[in-house]
């Protein structure tokens, strides 16, 4: 089940994750917070939000795969270190696959991106779609 939201926050993870347990996964695959560091909003809250929502899932006994995000050069070095750290860190912290970079080979290769240069085509998105089966084949 899909259950994205084009330009959300990871604010509306854990809302929209208690949601979501309605169905009983048996596998998450938590991809939030691109769009807050697209927005320079401070990592640590981003953290907060992201913990609280791998928290509910380990309470509930719900598989979770993490894909890490990184910014683009132009916010700065300081920004992006705080930024993506965060992934790996909460990986550690809750035992738990990280997939280190979601658009790694997609993110910068304009054949593979909308005209935004920031959103998979369809191309990008097969792409995408076999490194997450990749990922998750041996939990299914």
């Amino acid at each position: 089940m899909n259950a994205s939201i084009s330009g959300s926050t990871s604010a509306s993870g854990p809302g929209r994750l208690r949601w979501q347990l309605k169905n009983k996964p048996d596998l998450l695959l938590l991809e939030l917070g691109a769009n807050d560091g697209l927005r320079g909003l401070d990592p640590l809250k981003m953290e907060e939000n992201l913990d609280q929502v791998l928290r509910e899932c380990k309470k509930e006994k719900v598989a979770v795969i993490l894909a890490g995000m990184k910014m683009p050069l132009n916010y700065g070095k300081e920004y992006r270190q705080k930024f993506e750290a965060v992934f790996p860190r909460l990986a550690q912290k809750y035992q738990i696959p990280l997939i280190p970079f979601f658009l790694d080979g997609i993110a910068g290769d304009a054949k593979l991106n909308q005209a935004d240069g920031i959103h998979p085509n369809e191309k990008g998105h097969q792409i995408l779609a076999e490194k997450i089966y990749q990922q998750i084949k041996d939990l299914l």
